[in-house]
């Protein structure tokens, strides 16, 4: 499945910004002070680390759609 969109939902929690999102796919996420997703980001060519970076937030405020 293809990730169409990568966003930040502190619906539930906030942003601790520990930078561990930005670590594990700097191509895709910056933490200046909360994260940020990049813009112009083909998301698909980091559909793994985009996936790892939000099993890895200790806060889970990464969420992604996939389409087919």
């Amino acid at each position: 499945m293809k990730i169409s969109k990568v966003w930040l939902d502190e619906s539930t929690d906030e942003c601790t910004s520990c930078g561990l999102c930005e670590s594990i796919a700097p191509d895709v996420f910056e933490v200046p002070d909360k994260m940020i997703v990049k813009e112009n980001v083909d998301f698909d060519a980091f559909n793994a680390a985009i996936k790892d970076a939000a099993d890895s937030c200790p806060v889970g405020v990464i969420k992604f759609e996939e389409v087919d």
